[in-house]
């Protein structure tokens, strides 16, 4: 996937935040949009694990989105 430039961003996206991104799209796509659904996907996918490490859970994606949100 091509990622062009973003206005809020301070810089390039990571390697996670891509992977993580990817995932997301697919699992949306798919017609996934509510919170323990997306949790589900993730940990069924080859999504990458929260930064934090462990699976997701609706609180580790939330503080995730929060985190990449800065």
């Amino acid at each position: 996937m091509e990622y062009g430039p973003t206005q809020t961003r301070l810089g390039a996206l990571s390697d996670y935040e891509k992977a993580l991104g990817d995932a997301l799209e697919r699992i949306l796509a798919a017609g996934t949009h509510d919170l323990p659904g997306i949790v589900t996907a993730l940990n069924k996918s080859d999504a990458p694990k929260p930064s934090t490490g462990g699976t997701w859970t609706e609180d580790a994606f939330r503080a995730e989105m929060a985190r990449l949100g800065h």
